[in-house]
């Protein structure tokens, strides 16, 4: 049976098609998934993403163990409440999961990671601690909630109160605060500016009501899905998975190789990888034919050989047909996709489509 979030009966409140998804039962859409992500797109719109596992990381090894745990370097992180995005990886250097870590001190972080990965995540986190001072606690107390668009940060802080609206107010982009209990991060998984909010449980249902009176609309999974791919950010399982590398997987930049002696795990495959060289590119698509992309596509590019879309769909805010792909190294600036037996052209371009509610590519 399916886990459901504190948010829930809300959801079925609101006619939302419910679906499963990482063991969870989420709202697909709440009606139309269109205009969900039209409301993201130009006003704003919250998800509950309570289903992503909220890990706090403490003691005096905590620092030392995620320099080890992440491909990304923990140590960049100066500033109390500075967000890192990274892989983490496993010793061949496939993807065991992304995931964003908040820097609250020396001895304390905060690690969200995937809904659909949580049990071999938490597995593996607890696995890679021994021999290192520290305790990891799930924290299945709290809710989350995203809040997302050009007018999320407005009308989400007409709703907040107090402590945690001034600490709300005084983020920059990929910061997050602690507020008594809840805690407010300037991030999301959109290309939109907002923010995702952690909220003690039993307080999560009355926040809800108060954003939707405030013109927030509710968005389920499906318009979360299209925001994403027109922001070019990856989804772990088709972007990436323990097969492949964040270096063929639009991640390289997660990827911190100085300072030379820290030995993150995966590290030695890393560097192997790059060392050989001809990596396979990972690009955008924009489908200049007939049909729409969709993920598990084969790529024909040409002499190059043959890639495979890793994501795709349709585009509502460019009206046109998008993917993310994995392709040869010496792939042109031409490919054709294998849609339903008949090849049709498409163009790479570099990811994002859409940030900020504007295309990034030439139709």
């Amino acid at each position: 049976m399916s886990k459901q979030t504190p948010l829930y009966d809300k959801h079925v409140e609101a006619g939302a098609r419910m679906v499963d998804f990482g063991g969870w039962s989420m709202p697909l859409h709440y009606g139309s998934q269109l205009e969900e992500h039209h409301a993201v797109r130009q006003d704003a719109g919250v998800f509950d993403v309570s289903h992503m596992t909220v890990v706090d990381v403490q003691g005096s090894g905590a620092r030392d163990y995620l320099r080890r745990l992440l491909a990304n370097d923990v140590a960049k992180l100066k500033v109390p409440g500075k967000a890192l995005y990274s892989c983490m990886l496993n010793v061949d250097g496939g993807v065991v999961d992304d995931l964003i870590t908040y820097y609250l001190s020396d001895d304390f972080y905060r690690v969200v990671v995937n809904a659909a990965t949580r049990d071999k995540d938490l597995a593996w986190m607890r696995e890679q601690a021994t021999g290192f001072e520290v305790v990891l606690q799930e924290r299945g107390d709290l809710a989350m909630l995203a809040v997302q668009g050009p007018n999320a940060l407005e009308k989400a802080l007409s709703v907040l109160e107090g402590e945690v609206a001034a600490a709300a107010d005084a983020l920059s982009p990929f910061v997050g605060a602690a507020a008594g209990d809840w805690f407010v991060g300037r991030t999301g998984y959109t290309g939109e500016d907002g923010f995702e909010i952690m909220v003690p449980a039993g307080e999560a249902p009355a926040f809800w009501d108060r954003l939707v009176g405030a013109g927030v609309r509710p968005a389920g999974l499906g318009a979360r899905d299209t925001l994403r791919l027109e922001a070019g950010m990856n989804l772990y399982g088709q972007d990436m998975d323990e097969q492949v590398s964040p270096l063929e997987s639009g991640l390289g930049w997660t990827v911190a190789l100085e300072p030379a002696e820290r030995d993150f795990i995966g590290r030695q495959a890393l560097e192997k990888q790059k060392a050989a060289g001809n990596l396979r590119r990972f690009v955008g698509l924009l489908l200049e034919g007939r049909g729409v992309l969709r993920s598990h596509m084969r790529v024909l590019c040409g002499e190059a050989g043959e890639g495979e879309t890793t994501s795709g769909g349709f585009s509502p805010t460019l009206g046109a047909s998008i993917a993310l792909a994995r392709v040869p190294a010496g792939t042109g600036e031409r490919v054709e996709v294998d849609v339903r037996g008949k090849p049709q052209p498409a163009k790479l371009v570099k990811p994002p489509f859409v940030r900020n509610g504007k295309a990034c590519v030439e139709l």
